[in-house]
């Protein structure tokens, strides 16, 4: 009988240099430097990407980042972030802290696997997709029209999906938007090839129907089984910065950093466009050189916010950039932040308008997401065709919707409609809260997402200007009687918001 010999390995040899040098990442959390916030300190070898995964980590728990201190020039990572709770608290929940530690740990160790996944995609720079075999993700983008939104639920409707959840995002008259549907009798993911070009088509129809000549932009495409930051029955208060990602991705091949035509016949243009026409940004970019050591040194001054730091790195990964140094502070209401930043393939830039379009692309990020206008929250027992009845009417009365948020919970779907006058005007608050008493029984929640300055000089305004011409009210509408007139037939599908 011949002996077979082969040389030994040890199994623990994958793990000897962690075992002589400790673990490749340290999370550090600490509650006792800082009287009014809580530090996190990550340590670990430097690699493409990592920035952007601790920072998705802690925004999806809701954690707001007051100050930041990123270095990652050469082979190591170090990170400061000073954060809070989603209601403005140190973090002394232990299940909280431990969960911080354990997801910045698995991230790393996970690194090279999720890197062989992004390599087998077409685009490197989508978010994993993960298997789940209960929807199908339909994305769209292209040019935004009053009631678009609508019209995109009432074609699911027509062709027998039922929406499990969408997230949409308008901005300087470009949409995008994600949607993850079921077949509405099986309940099943869409797979038939036939059905889905079907689908595709007829949504790309509904979308490319204006007359805008940046029509041309649609785009409908489909992904089956997607998983990865689907909300579904999660409850979570705000969308995975998967979805987020992706979302600021389609708004980018859309171009919606080129500001829309304001020339022309206004009756051809939506709300979208008349807003960014008259309105004046508040955010900074500036872009200068650190000839010494070749980086470009970008710096953004905007109005403070809530996922601030994840739209600005993200944009800057996804442009294909690399962050080597960092910082980031706030006062509350203004943040400063400042990025020392190369091309990938290491140079600093060099030309004005490699300059003009990363100003113009990170003024897009951080304003896209920001929403001037009411928002309105329903919750209705799931059913084939509520999205597009609910839209329908907000449509028929004079309202466009500039961000919708749509989840299922079990039987229940869970709505938040952000909405503006369809001319562009801002809907006054003093009417919105009289709509709640006026919609009994129906349960409607109504929270005003303009900015704290943005009422201060609304309220100067109707002191100098409005009082004196208080005799035209007629396009004070009554939304309350609106939506009890025309939605009393679905009155019974609704339930209260837990």
């Amino acid at each position: 009988m011949q002996k077979v010999c082969w040389p030994y390995f040890d199994p623990d040899f994958d793990n000897l240099g962690e075992r002589i040098y400790g673990p490749p990442c340290r999370v550090y959390i600490d509650n006792d430097s800082i009287q009014d916030c809580t530090v996190v300190k990550v340590n670990s070898e430097n690699k493409q990407g990592l920035l952007l995964e601790v920072v998705q980590i802690l925004t999806d728990m809701n954690l707001i980042i007051t100050k930041s201190y990123i270095s990652s020039d050469g082979g190591w990572f170090m990170d400061v972030f000073h954060v809070k709770d989603e209601h403005g608290s140190k973090l002394t929940d232990k299940t909280v802290i431990n969960h911080i530690k354990h997801a910045i740990g698995t991230s790393r160790r996970e690194s090279d696997s999720v890197k062989a996944n992004e390599n087998a995609n077409n685009n490197p720079l989508e978010p994993p997709l993960i298997d789940h075999g209960e929807h199908t993700a339909i994305e769209m983008t292209g040019t935004d029209r009053p009631g678009l939104f609508s019209e995109i639920f009432a074609a699911f409707a027509d062709l027998h999906c039922n929406v499990l959840e969408a997230h949409a995002w308008s901005h300087n008259a470009r949409l995008a938007c994600i949607a993850y549907v079921s077949d509405d009798s099986t309940h099943a993911p869409i797979d038939d090839p036939n059905r889905l070009a079907s689908i595709e088509d007829h949504l790309s129809t509904v979308i490319r129907a204006t007359a805008d000549p940046a029509s041309n932009s649609t785009h409908v495409g489909h992904k089956e089984n997607e998983r990865d930051g689907f909300l579904a029955g999660q409850g979570r208060g705000c969308m995975n910065s998967n979805v987020e990602r992706r979302l600021h991705q389609l708004m980018l091949s859309v171009r919606d950093f080129d500001e829309p035509f304001c020339g022309g016949s206004l009756s051809l243009f939506s709300s979208s466009k008349l807003e960014y026409c008259e309105r004046k940004t508040t955010t900074s970019v500036s872009i200068g050189n650190c000839e010494d050591r070749g980086y470009s040194i970008v710096t953004v001054k905007s109005k403070d916010r809530r996922r601030l730091m994840f739209d600005t790195i993200c944009t800057l990964i996804d442009m294909q950039y690399v962050i080597f140094h960092a910082a980031l502070r706030s006062d509350g209401a203004d943040a400063f932040q400042e990025y020392f930043i190369r091309h990938v393939d290491g140079r600093a830039l060099n030309t004005e308008g490699e300059k003009e379009r990363v100003i113009k692309c990170l003024e897009a990020a951080i304003e896209r997401r920001v929403c001037e206008g009411v928002k309105l929250e329903l919750c209705a027992e799931n059913r084939v065709g509520l999205l597009s009845d609910i839209s329908r009417v907000l449509r028929e009365n004079g309202l466009t919707v500039v961000r919708a948020d749509v989840e299922t919970q079990g039987q229940k779907s869970l709505n938040a409609f952000y909405v503006r006058d369809i001319s562009g005007n801002k809907i006054d608050m003093e009417f919105v809260e009289s709509v709640k008493k006026e919609m009994r029984p129906i349960h409607l929640e109504v929270k005003n997402e303009d900015s704290a300055e943005d009422r201060s000089v609304a309220a100067h305004e109707q002191l100098a200007l409005v009082a004196p011409q208080q005799q035209p009210q007629a396009h004070r509408f009554s939304l309350g009687e609106i939506l009890r007139s025309q939605i009393e037939r679905l009155s019974h599908n609704f339930v209260p918001t837990k």
